[in-house]
């Protein structure tokens, strides 16, 4: 059983930045992908990025270039760095962490952090 937590949410001013952590209590090194998604009140989660074992990552459009997803050299803990922060990225963040091929490339997470809170004020 792998438990992930997050950490790191809490209330901005538009254009200040957040820093989310995502501890793992197995090691990142053999995940095939971890990702962090986010979820708009009665909507379904969206992926905002995700970093692939081979160390790929993808963004989604609405935050390429503002949010950066990276892991520590430990594989513990999966960040998110927010910058430039609007009133639009207000949700509740997720992490998600997947060690099997077919979870992985279908994006169908079995593991998930309860979630923490970003919310951005205009």
């Amino acid at each position: 059983q792998v438990t992930l937590e997050e950490s790191g949410g809490g209330s901005v001013q538009a254009g200040e930045s957040l820093r989310l952590s995502c501890v793992f209590s197995r090691y990142t090194t053999s995940a095939l992908c971890m990702a962090w998604f986010r979820q708009p009140p009665g909507k379904e989660r969206e992926e905002v990025a995700i970093i692939y074992g081979d160390g790929r990552i993808r963004y989604a459009d609405s935050v390429k270039d503002r949010f950066a997803i990276s892991r520590d050299n430990a594989k513990t803990t999966l960040y998110l760095q927010m910058n430039n922060l609007k009133p639009e990225d207000t949700d509740m963040y997720y992490c998600a962490a997947e060690w099997e091929e077919f979870y992985c490339l279908n994006s169908r997470y079995r593991s998930w952090g309860q979630g923490t809170q970003v919310t951005v004020s205009s």
